[in-house]
């Protein structure tokens, strides 16, 4: 693709805080050292041609490797996402097929030498994949109207099954043949719902289900004047930034459908930084769209949420009164209400960064957003986030570990959430316990938050830009921080390289600690460090 260059502009955005959020800001690491060298263990920034020439390499070996990993004659391999290291190792990531058929916790990551030689298989279910047929005893009319009970019991208005299709499910117990139906409507707070049902084909029982709407409440904490990615139009500029994959920033005009229109300017200066000029929306949401496309290229290496070099679509003014904002991948965009009594756009950093981060799992790692996997993805948003936020250093909303601390949801001025001691705010979990699985993802995620503070900044009472934390640990230790920046690349590592559809939190901890055994080493500090964090917070 050709380059285009992008025109930029001071632009006002609005400097205001209210309303509510379930996303987490970033931290100012203390004692910070010099940044070391990359490790060769880190992944390779990739152009979009070599990252299809991988995947081309990779759907044309497939067969060769499914052999060579031990898959069944009736299962094959499908070519869904590569990483590659700076010491030229790959992590490719392959769905799984059966006798044709989906196979729901069959996705798994190969790991190989910069020879080829293949170092291990990451799966997202151990057991061998087979069934004793692929004929279903019921039929599609029976299971759809099961799939919209289950949305009934949700309370999903406006409640529509599609055609299920039938699938093999082995994410949990023995693999069998089952029906996936999705079934669309709209939430209670108005945000679209796409429940996905997972039914037995042999007994109408309901196995599973998750919901793909993947959202979080926030309110804007504007940035002040910022600078955005435009272009010149046929009549014009357009809210497009070419520089940045293409990304798009349409409004909706309060419609709960459709793709809205284009934003567009007579004159490149966008907004007044009041939330009564359509615009203003618009300019927080391409701006929070531009930190987070920054952050993964800078930090991560990784071009874009899929990591192709194509830019999301933002869309503003969804609805009315809507206040929250959610991930869509089917239009792989994110959308934005406008708060209570439309006042009160939610498109700040945060909740831009958070939900994009929620397109970067789908593409990597993908954990089920239900249960122990569920929260792990809910906090991958939360902690990029973070990173998001402090990478932009912002004057106008520097770093912290709290969640929402200029919303004032509360009402009393004390933040939504607490990243040192999420039981604070009365609902998240410090650490896991057996029933973790069953709390809401958005309060479960707090063990992974937890650990994230605990690798970087370490337990105890400590001042860090201004704001005082006191991080307990389950068992009463004392853990060291690592520092911010080593904490999110193993996440990140982790993420692109060891997590899988049904990774829990035992899964999440040998999966970090391969990220940083890669990167810094079996015996380092780092590697130490993420093991004592995970203790930490119960995770053994």
């Amino acid at each position: 693709m050709t380059p285009h260059i992008s025109r930029k502009r001071s632009t006002l955005a609005i400097a205001t805080a209210v309303a509510a959020g379930a996303l987490l800001t970033a931290g100012l690491t203390t004692g910070a050292s010099a940044q070391p060298v990359t490790p060769s263990g880190a992944p390779a920034a990739l152009s979009a041609t070599a990252r299809a020439d991988l995947l081309q390499d990779a759907n044309a070996d497939k067969a060769a490797t499914a052999d060579k990993i031990g898959l069944g004659a009736k299962e094959k391999l499908v070519v869904r996402d590569v990483v590659k290291d700076r010491d030229g190792t790959t992590h490719t990531r392959y769905e799984r097929t059966y006798d044709g058929l989906p196979v729901l916790g069959g996705d798994l990551v190969v790991h190989a030498t910069k020879s080829g030689k293949l170092k291990g298989v990451t799966k997202a279910a151990e057991g061998t994949v087979k069934v004793a047929t692929t004929d279903a005893r019921l039929g599609k009319d029976s299971v759809a109207e099961s799939a919209e009970s289950a949305a009934a019991k949700v309370k999903t208005a406006k409640a529509d099954a599609q055609a299920p299709r039938k699938v093999i499910w082995a994410a949990s117990g023995k693999p069998v043949l089952a029906f996936e139906t999705v079934v669309t409507g709209v939430q209670k707070d108005g945000t679209p719902s796409r429940l996905h049902v997972i039914t037995d084909a042999a007994t109408g029982k309901k196995l599973y289900q998750y919901q793909a709407i993947e959202n979080g409440t926030g309110t804007s904490q504007y940035s002040g004047k910022v600078e955005l990615g435009t272009k010149k139009g046929s009549s014009g500029f357009e809210l497009t930034d070419d520089s940045r994959g293409g990304h798009s920033t349409y409004d909706l005009n309060h419609s709960q459908s459709g793709d809205g229109k284009l934003v567009t300017d007579d004159d490149d200066a966008w907004g007044t930084g009041k939330p009564d000029d359509a615009q203003t929306a618009a300019v927080d949401a391409a701006y929070g769209a531009q930190l987070t496309w920054d952050y993964y290229k800078s930090v991560h290496g990784r071009s874009g949420i899929n990591g192709d070099g194509k830019g999301a679509t933002s869309r503003v003014h969804y609805g009315n009164g809507y206040v929250n904002a959610f991930w869509d991948d089917s239009c792989f965009c994110m959308t934005y209400g406008d708060g209570e009594g439309d006042k009160k756009p939610l498109t700040s950093i945060d909740v831009a960064a958070h939900e994009m981060s929620h397109g970067v799992t789908s593409a990597t790692g993908n954990m089920e957003y239900s249960g122990e996997s569920g929260g792990l993805n809910e906090a991958t948003s939360d902690i990029f986030a973070a990173g998001v936020e402090f990478n932009a250093k912002n004057a106008e909303d520097v770093g912290d570990y709290l969640v929402g601390e200029k919303i004032d949801i509360n009402g009393d001025g004390s933040p939504l959430r607490y990243m040192d001691k999420p039981s604070k705010d009365g609902q998240s979990l410090d650490s896991w316990s057996e029933d973790a699985g069953n709390v809401d993802v958005h309060y479960s995620s707090g063990i992974a938050n937890h650990f994230f503070y605990l690798l970087s900044e370490g337990s105890g009472k400590k001042e860090i830009n201004g704001v005082t934390y006191d991080s307990p640990t389950a068992d009463g230790s004392k853990v060291e921080g690592i520092g911010r920046d080593k904490a999110e690349k193993i996440w990140f590592k982790a993420l692109t390289t060891y997590f899988t559809s049904t990774t829990d939190y035992k899964a999440a901890r040998e999966g970090t600690l391969k990220a940083a055994t890669d990167l810094y080493g079996a015996d380092s500090a780092e590697a130490k460090g993420v093991a004592a964090a995970w203790t930490g917070v119960n995770v053994k």
